[in-house]
């Protein structure tokens, strides 16, 4: 049947998906919003991404169902979002579902008044339960319109009150103390037998484990550091990373990490690069190098567009079925590996722990290559060497099957996760390649995504832009930019950095709060203003700005910049003694506070090679500017501190320097004491 919807000629592989429903679908728009206040009906609110498993079987039970399609299309405006294209649509209704019904998730399916305030709403539904309910709110909605109306002002107030933070006017004190009551509550959720947070499902969420590192490094707190590394090889061994290709799924649907909700998501390999590489370099296992290595390959080998930038996910799905793309039975690997394939089976637990779902196998590492070897009689270089050439075959052999699908969106937010995912780990491993990587992406968001006077684009296909983006594009970019100055160099970067933070205060910036609204005051008001501030499995954008101007604020030595990251800090500080492991990014930000921090400067002909020794340390409380000559221009940090002929380093705070020096050891002395 020809489609009859209004998705035809949407760019969003989401969208596309359902333009051949016999809904009659719209995307979020003016349109939309018209036919509903003409026709008196009201929005029923779609949301969901191209990856999403039960986002596919809502579509293939209701959505392309003629029944059901005619009932939606008779009493509804129905209205198909991605949530990763519009995240200010999506916070505003899951919001408004978790509001009414406690939980959420996607797909999410909002009813809307014509004028876009939410009344009613929930994920998933059967097909039988969503006929009945479609009936309901028809009625409903018809016959007791005055409920209706009242239910969505409370609701839409209700998100008001809840998203807003004021300014609170006592002056902005942080202990340590504050910082150990978070590192409790951290501490109190963490599995300490499989890693990550306890129970299921497990999402990795690196902010968790990030903030643990730092306090580790600060404190010296050995259950900290411990806690981190178990999760990470956990998660290294188990099936959520993918054993073959590398690259983890989005999350374990099991407490041990075995079964993944097969889905690969750009955001999550970003920062867990981050993670493994800072990981690595506070007790260089390895395995944790192996990671990186193996995730970055993954992602210029299957999400990397053709102009260098990252694309968004891959589904969980293919040919209908999910994880099909990944799972081996045991046939398979022994026609893939021939005589080698009894010794690969048993490293990869097939026909034991791996089993699931039948003949069907999860590929699970052993968890100690070791004693695999020592058991076997073998060198452990040598298995070593026979895991990867066997690897190379699957993964060749797994290229010929049908892939899952790609959602080939550009997200500038989710690609600054990546970009400093490299940048971390060019830091870590000394790797070019993966700082050339991180540039070339950067540069070409930074040459189509953002106009001459700071706005930023949220969304590339190709070189055209789209959609206006949200605090997190500038947040994240910034921050990124900021790592890959440090890493690369190139002054333009920190530049940048600096001119979109700028413009995200001129016009994010809301009355009553220090905080930052999602939405820029230019683009599109939704029903209700959204704040974002807890840290979920991506930082919240708040948090990531605070630490922004935090750390701009010792660059162009802008004591203003700091004042206000501090006080946005202090606004927060009553959720974050309640709530600490929900904001644990808003936690580094208060570890800053708690440990002197320190600016590196470094000036002179050998400025590169002395800064590559702090890049390859992990220094949590420090920032590196580094630059080889004195020229005009340069950021306050640099003035006065080129000596002729010499290379010096000088260890900085707001407003001082110590002596310089021009040894690395004697730098690290100073930072230490």
């Amino acid at each position: 049947m020809a489609s009859k919807n209004h998705l035809q000629d949407q760019t969003s592989p989401y969208l596309l998906q359902h333009a051949g429903n016999p809904v009659n679908w719209y995307p979020w728009g003016e349109e939309a919003l018209t036919k509903a206040r003409k026709e008196q009906k009201p929005l029923l609110v779609s949301i969901g991404y191209s990856a999403c498993h039960w986002c596919h079987v809502m579509e293939k039970e209701s959505f392309e169902d003629e029944e059901v399609a005619q009932l939606m299309n008779r009493f509804f405006v129905c209205v198909k979002v991605d949530r990763e294209e519009r995240p200010d649509i999506d916070h505003l209704y899951m919001n408004a579902v978790q509001l009414v019904s406690g939980r959420g998730g996607w797909p999410l399916n909002c009813f809307v008044l014509p004028d876009g305030r939410p009344f009613w709403g929930g994920t998933y539904f059967p097909r039988e339960q969503w006929l009945e309910i479609l009936g309901r709110v028809a009625e409903l909605f018809h016959d007791q319109y005055g409920d209706v109306e009242q239910q969505a002002e409370n609701i839409t107030k209700g998100l008001a009150d809840s998203a807003f933070v004021p300014v609170k006017e006592q002056k902005a004190v942080f202990d340590r103390e504050d910082a150990a009551k978070i590192y409790r509550d951290v501490i109190g959720i963490m599995d300490a037998a499989e890693g990550g947070t306890k129970g299921a499902p497990k999402f990795p969420l690196p902010v968790n484990q990030l903030f643990l590192l730092h306090y580790y490094q600060q404190t010296g707190e050995e259950k900290a550091l411990k806690q981190v590394q178990l999760g990470l090889r956990k998660m290294a061994l188990g099936g959520i990373y993918d054993q073959v290709g590398g690259g983890f799924a989005r999350y374990a649907t099991d407490g041990a990490w075995k079964i993944p909700h097969f889905e690969k998501m750009l955001y999550d390999n970003g920062q867990l690069m981050s993670l493994y590489a800072a990981a690595w370099k506070t007790d260089p296992d390895p395995l944790f190098r192996e990671v990186v290595y193996d995730t970055a390959a993954f992602t210029e080998r299957e999400l990397t567009s053709p102009e260098g930038t990252f694309y968004s996910a891959l589904d969980a799905d293919s040919e209908g079925e999910e994880g099909k793309f990944y799972v081996w039975t045991e046939p398979e690997i022994d026609e893939a590996l021939g005589e080698d394939a009894p010794l690969i089976r048993e490293y990869f637990q097939v026909g034991g722990k791996g089993l699931w779902e039948g003949d069907k196998n999860i590929l699970l590492r052993v968890p100690d290559d070791e004693a695999f070897a020592r058991e076997k009689e073998m060198d452990v270089k040598a298995l070593r060497k026979l895991v990867a050439r066997s690897r190379k075959k699957l993964l060749e052999v797994r290229s010929h099957r049908v892939r899952p699908g790609l959602d080939d969106k550009v997200l500038v937010a989710w690609n600054a996760l990546m970009i400093e995912g490299l940048a971390d780990a060019s830091a870590a491993f000394g790797e070019e390649r993966f700082l050339q990587q991180a540039r070339r992406a950067a540069d070409f968001i930074l040459n189509h995504a953002l106009q001459e006077d700071g706005r930023l684009y949220r969304s590339l296909r190709g070189s055209e832009a789209s959609i206006d983006g949200f605090l997190e594009d500038y947040a994240l970019l910034s921050k990124a930019l900021l790592r890959l100055y440090e890493v690369s160099m190139h002054l333009p970067y920190l530049e940048t950095a600096r001119m979109l933070t700028e413009h995200a205060l001129e016009h994010f910036a809301a009355e009553g709060t220090h905080l930052l609204a999602f939405s820029s005051k230019k683009s599109e008001q939704l029903a209700s203003p959204f704040y974002e501030f807890f840290d979920n499995v991506m930082p919240a954008s708040n948090s990531v700005m605070g630490r922004v101007l935090f750390y701009l604020a010792n660059y162009y030595e802008k004591p203003e910049w700091g004042q206000r990251s501090s006080r946005m800090l202090q606004d927060m500080m009553d959720l974050l003694r309640s709530h600490g492991h929900s904001m644990t990014n808003w936690g580094v930000l208060l570890l800053h506070h708690t440990a002197p921090f320190h600016t590196i400067v470094i000036t002179g002909e050998q400025a590169t090679e002395k800064s590559e020794k702090f890049l390859q340390r992990f220094l949590p409380d420090a920032l590196l500017a580094a630059r080889k000559s004195d020229g005009p221009g340069l950021p306050p940090v640099f003035a006065e501190r080129f000596v002729p002929g010499k290379t010096m380093i000088y260890i900085c705070g707001m407003g001082y320097c110590k002596a310089p020096v021009e040894d690395v050891k004697a730098a690290f002395k100073q930072m230490k004491a």
